[in-house]
């Protein structure tokens, strides 16, 4: 690993570690950090980042094993057994990516434990009377998976931001903001 990459693990597993003592605010916390280091490679040379979205995947680990922690020992009921199901399926997408090393994969191994987990931890912390009925689980799981599945499919598929740098985009909308006065 490059040194490069060796500061953005350490980055990303520093924005993981909130999501212990506060679950929403952490999560996220969390996937801001993951965003981050878009960010980072374009900001830091030293060496690069090889193989970037295998490198990201396995950094993802640290704050989807946190989430899992949380999830495993602070809740019950349907956000404990289901956040658990997620992880699990997600896990077996990140082992076959890596065995195939195919953006696809991501595509038929939605990170859906991700927003779940904000999902829970927004109910938990505004709506803790919240009851969860079969449907409503349902419902719930629908949109996690309709909203990753489309970021999936943007990121992945379409490969949108492979195109762009991070700093470049933030100086586009700073052009046109500006440009509009």
């Amino acid at each position: 690993m490059t040194p490069e990459m060796w500061i953005i693990a350490a980055a990303r597993v520093a924005g993981s570690l909130p999501v212990i003592r506060w679950a929403f605010a952490g999560a996220i916390l969390a996937i801001l950090v993951d965003f981050s280091d878009l960010f980072m490679m374009n900001l830091i040379t030293l060496g690069g980042v090889n193989n970037y979205q295998a490198f990201d995947k396995w950094v993802d680990q640290v704050y989807m094993l946190a989430f899992l922690w949380v999830a495993v020992r602070q809740w019950d009921g349907p956000g404990r057994t289901v956040s658990i199901w997620l992880f699990g399926l997600r896990l077996i997408g990140f082992v076959t990516f890596e065995l195939v090393q195919d953006r696809w994969v991501l595509m038929l191994f939605p990170n859906v434990f991700e927003f779940w987990f904000v999902a829970i931890a927004a109910q938990l912390h505004w709506w803790p009377q919240y009851e969860w009925t079969r449907w409503r689980i349902v419902g719930w799981l629908a949109v996690c998976t309709a909203l990753k599945l489309t970021q999936e499919y943007i990121l992945h598929v379409w490969q949108v931001l492979d195109n762009y740098t991070a700093v470049g985009v933030v100086e586009a909308w700073w052009s046109f903001l500006t440009g509009l006065f």
